[in-house]
C-alpha cells in the first residue's frame, strides 16, 4: 500500500513541476508580447533591454521558479480539500447508541482498506491503525494512545511537506540579490571612471547614466520581494488548511470510533 502511495504521490508532483513550468513559459511570453520592449514594467518585470540576452535573464528565471512554488501550493490545497471531503464520507457509524467491539470493525477495516489504495489521507490511515491496534490489545486506552501518536506523525509529515515551499521563498529573494549586485557591478562598468570634477556638464551626465543603470538594478530584488512575499501568505493559508484537515480527521475518529470502542 505505501509503494502504491508514494508512486502515486511522484506521480501527482511531477505532472504539476511540468504544468508550472508551462505556465511560468506562458505568462512570460505574455509579458514579453503585451508590455512594450522599452517601458517600465518591461524593464521591472522582465529585465528587457538589460544586462543579459533576453529572454536569459534573472526575472526570468525567477517567474519559473516562482510558478514551480505556486504550484506546488496548489497541489498542497489541492490534497487538503481531499482530506477535508474525507471527514464526510461515513466511514464510521456517526448515530448515538453505536457501539463497537472488535469483531464489528472489519466491516469498517475492509471499506477503509479499499479506498486508501493511492492516497496519503489522514483519516483513513488513522482509522486503519487505531482498528489494528484494538484488534490485537483489546484495549481501548492503547488505541487512542496510537491515535495521537498517527496524529503527531502526520502533523511532522505536513511540516516535512513544506520544505520545498520553505526553500523556493528563501531562493527567490536570494536570486533578487544576486541580481541586483550583477546590476551594480554592471552599472559602475558601463559608467566608467568620472569625469573631471570641474566639468559640471559631463558629471551630471555621468551621475545621471550611473543612476538610472543602478534604479535598473535594484528591480530584481523588488520582484523577487513581492513573489516570496506572496509565496508566503499562500504558505500559510495552505499550512492551516492542512492542519485544520488533521485536526478535524482527529476529532471525526475520536468521536465516533475511539469512544465507541469497548469489549467485555
Amino acid at each position: 500500500m505505501s509503494n502504491i502511495q508514494v508512486k502515486a504521490n511522484d506521480s501527482s508532483r511531477l505532472f504539476v513541476f511540468l504544468a508550472a513550468l508551462g505556465f511560468g513559459v506562458l505568462w512570460i511570453a505574455a509579458l514579453t508580447f503585451s508590455l512594450d520592449e522599452d517601458g517600465f514594467l518591461a524593464a521591472i518585470l522582465l529585465d528587457r533591454n538589460g544586462r543579459f540576452p533576453y529572454p536569459v535573464t534573472i526575472q526570468n528565471v525567477m517567474w519559473m521558479i516562482f510558478f514551480i512554488g505556486l504550484g506546488e501550493l496548489l497541489l498542497r490545497s489541492w490534497r487538503s480539500r481531499r482530506e477535508l471531503q474525507d471527514v464526510d464520507r461515513g466511514f464510521l457509524p456517526e448515530d448515538d447508541e453505536t457501539m463497537l467491539r472488535a469483531k464489528d470493525l472489519a466491516p469498517f477495516a475492509s471499506k477503509v482498506r479499499s479506498e486508501i489504495k493511492g492516497t496519503n489521507s489522514f483519516l483513513l490511515r488513522m482509522i486503519l491503525r487505531v482498528i489494528w491496534q484494538f484488534q490485537a490489545s483489546r484495549d481501548v486506552s492503547q488505541a487512542s494512545e496510537v491515535m495521537n501518536m498517527s496524529q503527531q506523525l502526520f502533523h511532522d509529515e505536513i511540516e516535512i511537506r513544506y520544505n520545498m515551499i520553505r526553500y523556493i521563498t528563501w531562493l527567490i529573494p536570494t536570486l533578487g540579490f544576486v541580481g541586483t549586485v550583477i546590476g551594480i557591478a554592471f552599472a559602475l562598468e558601463v559608467a566608467g571612471d568620472p569625469p573631471d570634477v570641474t566639468a559640471s556638464d559631463e558629471l551630471r551626465d555621468w551621475m545621471r547614466e550611473l543612476t538610472r543603470n543602478l534604479g535598473v538594478a535594484f528591480n530584481t530584488t523588488l520582484v523577487a520581494l513581492l513573489q516570496s512575499a506572496f509565496l508566503v501568505f499562500l504558505m500559510h493559508l495552505s499550512q492551516e488548511q492542512e492542519e485544520l484537515a488533521l485536526n478535524r480527521s482527529s476529532q471525526y475518529c475520536l468521536d465516533n470510533l475511539i469512544n465507541r470502542l469497548y469489549d467485555k
